[in-house]
């Protein structure tokens, strides 16, 4: 299991990450056992290769996580940097023994990791979005996409 730095996690944050210029069509989620789903792989401009993870339930659409993961090289790990996550379900910090029921962003953190809980168990509550549709265009501005030429942010 891989273990990252709080400045590790950073720098991949901020690691620009070009769309390809169908990434529209790769993103459409398609049913899959009560949910819709799609996963797009991407190089960073670092040559670090991620993973964005969508899923969406069918029945509650405010039951949502867009996720942005790190694959490590020479592994099967996947490192969750962040989770944009829809007001479907309460949420507990077990270090900050904070719970709140609210739409939320999770963290992959050093501290969270150093005590054997998943890297992004760490969430903070959010009014920066309140719909899918807003949670990706939130989620592609905090995580450093590119869009290819031509993109429109309406269509985002």
């Amino acid at each position: 299991m891989i273990r990252l730095s709080d400045g590790d996690i950073g720098e991949l944050l901020q690691e620009e990450k070009p769309l390809p210029s169908d990434f529209l069509t790769r993103i459409k989620t398609r049913p899959k056992r009560g949910h819709s789903e799609r996963e797009l792989d991407l190089t960073g401009t670092g040559n670090s290769q991620f993973r964005v993870i969508l899923r969406q339930s069918a029945v509650n659409h405010l039951d949502f996580s867009i996720i942005l993961a790190y694959l490590p090289p020479n592994t099967n790990d996947m490192f969750r940097l962040r989770r944009h996550n829809g007001l479907s379900h309460e949420h507990t910090n077990i270090v900050e023994a904070q719970t709140f029921y609210d739409y939320h962003i999770h963290i992959a953190t050093e501290r969270y990791q150093e005590i054997g809980a998943r890297e992004d168990a760490f969430a903070e509550p959010t009014d920066r979005y309140a719909d899918y549709a807003s949670a990706l265009r939130c989620f592609w501005a905090d995580c450093g996409f590119i869009f290819p030429p031509g993109a429109q942010s309406s269509m985002l």
